[in-house]
């Protein structure tokens, strides 16, 4: 498995250094992330809070733990700026952007060879293609159903009787005999596998053909856009063992994973901001 290259980066122009202290928040639909960056290639402090039915709040706690994390306050920061579904939600940000275009930016310093981005998060799924300058090439989103999601994954853990974690341990150790699951809806799915455990049916090799959906609904969309290697996975699910396994077998292909997956999107969106700041146009948070 890949490992993060470097926390961040600061972003340069005219040869000069940034020494500005900026934040970076991802506020998805299911979790909200919060980094602080600089000055200098540090990353200083994050936070990852559920989202919950009030995403500015969580925001805010989000931006405020990372801060504390950090050692800092709010007078120390020269400007945060906000990705995700929630991007329009803090007016005072200094830049914002999609989730797209941050994920590009926050894989390609983690992991600068990437070249296809798979962020799979509990409700959604992306995939992303970047050039060779790592900037966004193409890309598709399947966002109005769970199968290839987080939620796909927690619905079948717990028709199983195992945890996230214990269901990616069991994929991986019967990942060479997975049970084949047709359904690709989360409700069929589900129905499938009460099946399969009623058969008697090892729930090992269920996990393991659990992962294997999962990995080919996710690269069915990675087709649409050019599956080019090599192949990061970033989102919650990407801490799964069973799926990063599962991706590696449908492929053939080593599986990068940034060391903090799930903070990629906001690493980027600070990694920009920094640049704003740094080229005048950021604003004070």
């Amino acid at each position: 498995m890949g490992q993060v290259q470097g926390d961040a980066a600061v972003a340069e122009t005219s040869g000069k250094v940034c020494k500005a202290i900026v934040a970076g928040l991802d506020v998805g639909s299911v979790a909200t992330k919060a980094i602080v960056l600089g000055p200098g290639p540090q990353v200083r402090g994050k936070s990852l809070l559920p989202t919950g039915w009030d995403a500015r709040g969580s925001a805010l706690r989000a931006l405020e733990e990372a801060v504390e994390a950090a050692g800092l306050s709010d007078s120390d920061l020269a400007a945060f700026g906000i990705t995700g579904y929630g991007r329009d939600l803090l007016p005072s940000a200094a830049f914002r952007a999609t989730e797209v275009t941050c994920q590009a930016r926050g894989v390609a310093e983690a992991c600068p060879s990437v070249r296809t981005i798979l962020d799979i998060g509990g409700q959604d799924t992306k995939a992303i293609r970047l050039d060779e300058m790592g900037r966004v090439a193409d890309f598709a989103l399947n966002d109005r159903c769970a199968a290839g999601t987080g939620r796909f994954l927690e619905v079948m853990a717990r028709t199983l009787g195992m945890s996230l974690d214990a269901l990616g341990e069991a994929a991986v150790r019967a990942m060479g005999e997975a049970c084949a699951i047709s359904a690709t809806c989360t409700v069929f799915a589900e129905s499938e596998v009460v099946g399969l455990l009623a058969q008697g049916e090892q729930r090992d090799r269920i996990a393991a053909g659990l992962c294997r959906a999962v990995a080919r609904q996710v690269l069915s969309l990675a087709e649409r856009v050019g599956f080019v290697p090599p192949v990061a996975v970033v989102g919650g699910v990407a801490r799964n063992a069973g799926v990063i396994a599962a991706l590696g077998a449908e492929t053939g292909e080593e599986i990068l994973v940034p060391r903090d997956p799930q903070f990629t999107a906001a690493l980027g969106v600070a990694l920009f901001t920094l640049q704003a700041v740094q080229e005048g146009h950021g604003r004070g948070v």
